[in-house]
């Protein structure tokens, strides 16, 4: 029997006994062996430790028929710590790490009957909007192998996309889940901050970064969402905020929900396609019983140089950690050397620092440098404590305009997937590419892109934002739109 494609029919198929967890993990593992030689969507895949899971699922018995992603393979983005699985954050710095304990995503998923089947390729500790920032290599777009999946998460989004996985985890720290999501043409899910326990994700701002899935559809994504969502007490951030059925928000019915649009921020910068997908949405939620109105986000504009203030301040103190001595590779002397080459270094501690913390790429260098200088002494007024006040600001205006709608619609994406190499030279350009998607972390409201067309043949995606834990009417939107759209997902190609 050949194994079901979604989430929900392998579930369903798994616990009817139809197939088993085992037989749906090997048409899985076959599946990228045969296509991810192309895509390079996975930096790990442990063929004999992905099929002793899936034996485990199937000796649970009489307990399959409890258990909602029984027999799901599942992908990690390789951020996300798993007990005894290399986890290396896309870095030299971890290139040899094995966690000693898993994420509690990871046990959830577990408990919840998913099967482990490898880690998925990312930017180097999440920084970058295309995984071209990874220290092994880009992850390239299933639906164009010369362009970007989007980043960081983009190996996770390439993975589902190409039909490897049905279910992916990734994080987002300022769109790095619904902007790979929207350039494969996937669906997304970026928590409401505190909804997803942090605990065993690799930081990089705490203060912005969440765990969610990627799907091929939403209600897969509701499955997983459901099964991982919580509080944690192993995570201060994670809020006491009871968890909905969000299952039983899954009408497809789109009458009564007020859309908010702050068309002035769609003014400069946004593709014609990419407006003509947006607008066709827009009608066709209209169509179906929504209420479109214009809204205003005031502070929006700032919310690109407000991030990477933000984000690179939290990431410079994060990664301080990896200095050899803690945990991480650390840079050994070589024994040709030449002494003069590090002779400023005139103690053996400093320069074994300075070779280890060297071993960053180029990127994440770049936001070390940014964020260090934004929290020295004589700057942090005027950068980091002055981008902290408009961060309040920008909330406010979320707040302000959710008394008046429940979902704000943007573009996920002002561009498709650009070429690979085609911003790596341009840092500002590449920034720009989470202009829609930055605000929702900065505010930290919940946010789903969903795939609403094509522009030239590309994905464009749908991002819908909405009120602090109120993802149930976000998923309830996304599937009105599948059902108004029917966006139809890229085939897995041989």
């Amino acid at each position: 029997m050949s194994a079901p494609d979604t989430a929900a029919e392998i579930r369903a198929a798994v616990t009817a006994r139809r197939i088993s967890a085992v037989e749906v993990c090997r048409a899985a593992l076959a599946r990228i062996r045969a296509l991810d030689g192309r895509l390079h969507a996975f930096l790990r895949v442990d063929e004999e430790d992905a099929l002793a899971r899936a034996e485990r699922v199937d000796r649970r018995g009489d307990e399959l028929s409890t258990l909602p992603l029984a027999g799901v393979p599942v992908a990690l983005k390789d951020n996300i710590c798993t007990a005894g699985v290399r986890t290396t954050a896309g870095s030299r710095l971890l290139e040899h790490y094995v966690p000693p304990y898993s994420a509690t995503v990871v046990e959830r998923l577990e408990r919840a009957g998913a099967v482990l089947v490898g880690k998925t390729n990312c930017d180097e500790f999440a920084m970058g909007s295309s995984t071209e920032h990874s220290a092994f290599g880009a992850t390239r777009n299933p639906w164009a192998l010369d362009r970007s999946p989007g980043g960081s998460s983009g190996g996770s989004a390439a993975a589902v996309a190409a039909g490897l996985v049905p279910i992916a985890l990734g994080s987002d720290t300022g769109g790095s889940i619904r902007q790979p999501a929207a350039l494969c043409g996937v669906v997304g899910v970026k928590p409401t901050y505190g909804r997803v326990s942090r605990y065993g994700l690799i930081a990089f701002g705490s203060s912005l970064d969440q765990i969610g899935p990627f799907a091929r559809g939403a209600r897969d994504a509701v499955a997983v969402f459901s099964a991982i969502a919580g509080p944690d007490p192993r995570d201060s951030t994670s809020s006491a905020v009871p968890v909905a059925d969000y299952g039983a928000a899954m009408t497809g019915d789109a009458r009564g929900l007020r859309v908010g649009v702050p068309r002035h921020l769609l003014e400069d910068g946004v593709e014609p396609g990419i407006h003509e997908a947006f607008a066709r949405s827009l009608d066709a939620l209209a169509e179906a019983g929504a209420a479109i109105t214009d809204v205003r986000l005031p502070h929006a504009p700032l919310a690109i140089p407000v991030y990477y203030l933000v984000a690179n301040a939290e990431a410079s103190s994060n990664l301080a950690r990896y200095d050899g001595v803690r945990y991480g590779t650390r840079a050994a002397e070589h024994p040709g050397q030449q002494a003069a080459e590090y002779a400023e270094h005139a103690d053996q501690l400093t320069r074994m620092y300075y070779r280890t913390r060297a071993l960053f790429g180029a990127e994440a260098k770049r936001r070390i440098m940014i964020g260090t200088f934004v929290l020295s002494a004589g700057y942090y007024d005027a950068y980091y404590a002055k981008a902290q006040q408009v961060r309040a600001l920008i909330r406010r205006d979320y707040e302000q305009a959710f008394a008046n709608v429940d979902l704000i619609a943007l573009p996920t994406s002002p561009t498709v997937a650009f070429k690979l190499g085609e911003r790596t030279a341009d840092p500002l350009q590449m920034y720009l590419s989470d202009v829609f998607t930055v605000a929702a972390n900065l505010a930290g409201v919940p946010a789903v892109s969903v795939p609403c067309g094509l522009s030239g043949g590309l994905p464009v995606g749908l991002q819908l934002t909405g009120r602090p834990f109120e993802e149930a009417t976000l998923f309830r939107a996304a599937e009105a739109i599948e059902r108004l759209i029917r966006f139809a997902p890229l085939q897995p190609y041989a």
